[in-house]
């Protein structure tokens, strides 16, 4: 006889534009796969394939299997598909055998609409949950990281993820001011892919792309840097393969025009930031989280661009599912934040 418990554990989710991450209360991350799904091109949309097992399909399905990205510069696109993801991945994480579902804390950024806010709470409902509490990134990731979120005292805290940059001065567990950018690794992605567009006339894939932001990307560009690499495409003029070979220092020039609209975001928060937490912040400086907040010099380059200092989390890709994780653990903090009025624009 199957044993069913009665109460499944809370959870946190971090539903991000790149990667879904599942924190289950008393064991920590348990999930951290690609937003993706493979699904079958004809009106049935019958999902193959979901996170990791779909990433390895990525660029290689045929013409009447495609993928799916359900979620888009932070925000849901696809219901249908989000529902089914977050679906495989709750089950993925708890398990079946509970009578009550899980209580979901969930991470979103911070300009979303009313719309898009009901959308993420209607699919975590339909997928599982059996009660929703939504916060904002910026707050998650302050707590993730072990911030005074709670203290009257402002927290500048910049997150770079796959879909948005978040940024937002924090204090007595809400948000001062705040800025929510739909710029991130993705668009990193399409500038590098654009350049190879204009330079070479030659399409490359979004895995040639990111991989090659990883490997040569930077926030500086430094002229004796020799890392050079070939890269495999399509010639936009004859559909035929061709392969040229690239520097780091093409791909760095790239990422200047996001990083650039990242720092103008940084700059915007602080001008609006009230004189007394502006202070806070020159003492404690700027807090970096992120997958992104792991490209070489991006610190450096905030600092001397900003003129203070930068620290970058312990581990910035996961500050975000652990401060959601925070919350899952301790339920009754709920009650304590987002309390503030915050700007936003």
């Amino acid at each position: 006889m199957r044993f069913f418990g009665i109460h499944a554990p809370d959870i946190g989710i971090d539903l991000g534009t790149s990667n879904v991450r599942v924190y289950v209360k008393g064991k920590g991350i348990v999930i951290d796969e690609p937003s993706l799904l493979v699904v079958r091109g004809d009106a049935s949309r019958e999902v193959l394939a979901v996170g990791e097992d779909a990433r390895l399909l990525l660029g290689r399905t045929p013409g009447d299997i495609r993928t799916v990205r359900p979620v888009r510069d932070g925000v849901i696109v696809d219901f249908e598909m989000s529902e089914i993801m977050l679906h495989y991945f709750i089950r993925k994480a708890v398990g079946s055998h509970y009578i009550l579902r899980p209580r979901v804390v969930i991470s979103v950024p911070c300009a979303i609409s009313t719309v898009e806010r009901r959308a993420v709470d209607e699919a975590v409902r339909m997928a599982g949950a059996r009660a929703i509490q939504v916060v904002e990134h910026p707050l998650a990731a302050a707590l993730g990281t072990g911030l005074p979120v709670y203290e009257p005292e402002g927290s500048l805290v910049v997150d770079i993820g796959g879909g948005t940059s978040e940024i937002a001065v924090i204090s007595l567990g809400g948000l001062v001011v705040s800025r929510s950018l739909r710029v991130g690794g993705d668009k990193m992605d399409e500038a590098i892919s654009a350049m190879f567009k204009k330079d070479h006339n030659m399409l490359i894939g979004e895995r040639a792309a990111e991989d090659l932001k990883l490997d040569l990307g930077g926030a500086v560009v430094h002229a004796d840097d020799a890392r050079r690499a070939m890269v495999r495409g399509r010639d936009m003029v004859t559909s035929l393969p061709m392969t040229v070979e690239i520097t780091a220092q093409k791909i760095s020039e790239a990422l200047q025009a996001p990083i650039g609209e990242i720092i103008g975001a940084i700059k915007w928060v602080l001008e609006r930031t009230p004189p007394e937490l502006a202070g806070d912040i020159m003492r404690s400086g700027i807090y970096l989280m992120g997958g992104l907040a792991q490209l070489p010099d991006l610190d450096h380059l905030i600092a001397s661009e900003i003129g203070i200092s930068v620290s970058v989390a312990r581990n910035p890709a996961q500050s975000v599912i652990l401060g959601a994780g925070h919350l899952a653990d301790n339920i009754e903090l709920l009650d304590s934040i987002g309390k503030g009025d915050a700007m936003r624009d």
